[in-house]
């Protein structure tokens, strides 16, 4: 698996796993009814984030990442960062990999930490990768997340230390 800066090519491979990630309502806090033009410009934003691909050696894209600083001026020093892994090629490493990425991404660039927002408390397999990669769940928001299945749960806010 190589990744590799995202190019407007990629975007026709990203949108449908984008898009069935984001309307099933299980772990995104986008609107669940997110127009392709909308997430596109909200993906692929022209500055102040970076958006990768994961690709197969024949050129499939398997997932995507982007990142950027969390905040700006004084907190600009702490990183955060998104992630997609088509349904397709889930099982197969992708998140790590994306994930490993980020963070070599953030200390190559010289950020002082990662923190990730709104981790959905029931996405258990996102939770433990991060946990594995040495994120800690620094926070809850109690019902902060509105999951089409499971009703109101938390929403963690996770943190590594770089």
């Amino acid at each position: 698996m190589l990744i590799r800066e995202a190019v407007d090519g990629d975007w026709p491979s990203i949108w449908p796993f984008l898009h069935e990630i984001v309307s099933a309502g299980e772990t995104y806090s986008w609107p669940r009814d997110v127009d392709e033009v909308t997430a596109r410009e909200m993906w692929m934003p022209a500055a102040k984030s970076r958006t990768v691909v994961a690709v197969d050696p024949d050129g499939t894209v398997l997932g995507s990442a982007r990142m950027y600083a969390n905040h700006m001026g004084p907190a600009s020093h702490i990183a955060s960062a998104s992630f997609m892994v088509d349904a397709k090629h889930s099982g197969r490493g992708v998140g790590r990999a994306l994930g490993e990425h980020v963070i070599d991404w953030a200390r190559t660039a010289g950020f002082r930490g990662i923190q990730f927002n709104a981790v959905v408390e029931t996405n258990t397999r996102a939770v433990a990768l991060w946990r594995s990669l040495g994120f800690e769940i620094i926070g809850t928001v109690p019902e902060g997340f509105r999951s089409t299945a499971h009703g109101y749960v938390g929403l963690h806010i996770m943190y590594l230390k770089l």
